[in-house]
């Protein structure tokens, strides 16, 4: 397998996987300033220039979410993902997708607005609508917060691929200080960022 990647990405959240997983594969690192997303090489596996990709064999897969779907299944006996039969598979699948449609937008536009300058910010995102945002987010994080309960984990007993996703995404809000009001979601962050195969995903 050969996953291309680079560090601030949602490749991060597949590489973070892959080291979960301990299996082997190819680290493909592209260096976004100097634009080898554009390359034509690249564009040949990914068209879009976007990260991350991963080829395994004959399988090209171009979005994290599928990505991490895809090697929670092809690794069963690492035990990533609730069996297919399981009762907790559709509550796993829910997580997947509550994370990465629902609350990743909101999330990013708290992002970009961060990141504007002054003068962008105006016309990135009216207060109004970082207000609307905030109300929506508030509920999605009781929703999480309420799902998790006292657990560790989303789904059943165990970390699953459904905690590499959330996690991944909490953690942008909590440095965006997004989750002031919602200590047990950053007691949950904390305490998986501090996983040793985050600390392998991120380094370089």
């Amino acid at each position: 397998m050969k996953l291309y990647f680079a560090p601030r990405t949602r490749a991060t959240r597949t590489r973070w996987l892959l080291e979960e997983l301990g299996v082997p594969y190819e680290l493909a690192r592209l260096d976004l300033a100097r634009q080898e997303n554009a390359t034509p090489a690249y564009l040949a596996v990914h068209p879009l220039g976007e990260l991350p990709a991963l080829v395994d064999g004959d399988v090209t897969l171009l979005e994290s979410l599928a990505i991490c779907l895809y090697l929670a299944d092809r690794f069963p006996e690492k035990h990533l993902a609730p069996p297919i039969d399981s009762a907790e598979r559709g509550p796993y699948y829910h997580w997947m997708a509550f994370a990465e449609v629902s609350l990743d937008p909101v999330v990013l536009a708290f992002y970009w607005h961060a990141r504007s300058s002054e003068e962008q910010k105006p016309g990135a995102h009216s207060e109004e609508e970082l207000a609307k945002h905030r109300t929506r987010l508030g509920t999605m994080l009781d929703t999480i917060q309420r799902g998790l309960g006292d657990r560790e984990f989303l789904v059943g007993g165990a970390f699953t691929a459904a905690d590499v996703v959330m996690v991944s995404i909490l953690h942008l809000a909590h440095t965006l200080g997004l989750l002031d009001g919602h200590p047990r979601l950053m007691e949950y962050v904390r305490r998986h960022v501090q996983r040793p195969a985050v600390r392998k995903a991120v380094s370089g």
